[in-house]
């Protein structure tokens, strides 16, 4: 596989995964093959001095040498290639360098590995890298915990300042904190203790707005007995409960917690249920 390259007004664009390709095939130029060494060989033994003869012990045993470097570099180009196909489908990072001695950092995941100039390259958006310009590889755990961190991150930067903040903020803000209640240890340490502080207080605020609504229904539920406490008598302060909940607007009930709402359903039927023991 050739190296594509990009043509602008009528001349090479060089991108850095172009310079790290040109700059290991002019590294790898000099390497002698077996054709030109036997080539080598054959002119040795054609122009020796006929006076003093180069053994034919001497000729194979360059040849012997020879075959042996061969072998270690088959087996080197074998592992490397091993070594660059393990990063297919992991996210890496690379160090190039270009004509200009300017270095830059690539960040990205490797898509195939090719094997030109005796050299490994790693593929990344579609261009490919020198293996020996890999510097990291990031872990998956660390990338998905950083993605999820920078994604709520952006959220919270977004929301209106505390001064700003009403009850139709409050279901945006409670998504973001079920995010951020739902994250390990290890997600949380990623996210700024500002950025948590501002959420927490966002929070807090939406908590005290729909204490201001309709505090005075949170109170009354609070206040009534444990479900195995109750007794018939309890029926008047349920049934206030349940005229100050339909009188609420739409929106104000959308402000009552699920789980109030569960109790209050519950105390209820659990009225209904004594008084028809009676």
């Amino acid at each position: 596989m050739g190296a594509i390259a990009q043509i602008k007004d009528g001349k090479v664009v060089e991108s850095n995964s172009a310079a790290s390709l040109a700059k290991d095939t002019k590294k790898n130029g000099s390497t002698m093959d077996k054709e030109a060494f036997l080539n080598l060989l054959v002119a040795q033994m054609k122009y020796q001095d006929p006076l003093e003869p180069t053994s034919n012990t001497e000729f194979v045993s360059q040849y012997a040498q020879f075959s042996a470097l061969e072998q270690m570099q088959n087996m080197s180009a074998t592992l490397e290639l091993s070594r660059a196909s393990t990063l297919v489908g992991q996210t890496v990072s690379v160090n190039t360098t270009d004509s200009t001695g300017r270095t830059t950092t690539i960040q990205g995941m490797v898509d195939y590995v090719v094997y030109e100039n005796n050299k490994a390259y790693v593929s990344i958006e579609g261009n490919l890298y020198s293996l020996d310009d890999v510097y990291g590889v990031a872990d998956t755990k660390y990338l998905d915990a950083y993605d999820k961190a920078e994604t709520l991150a952006a959220a919270i930067v977004k929301l209106p300042s505390y001064e700003n903040l009403t009850l139709d903020d409050k279901e945006y803000i409670d998504e973001l904190k079920e995010i951020y209640d739902g994250m390990s240890k290890y997600e949380k340490s990623f996210m700024a203790n500002a950025l948590v502080e501002r959420l927490n207080k966002a929070s807090n605020r939406m908590d005290e707005l729909v204490k201001d609504l309709i505090g005075d229904f949170m109170t009354a539920m609070d206040e009534l007995p444990a479900k195995e406490d109750l007794t018939i008598e309890d029926k008047e302060k349920i049934d206030k409960v349940n005229e100050m909940y339909k009188g609420m607007s739409d929106f104000e009930k959308k402000l009552v917690s699920k789980e109030h709402k569960d109790k209050l359903e519950e105390y209820t039927k659990y009225m209904e249920e004594l008084g028809a023991g009676e």
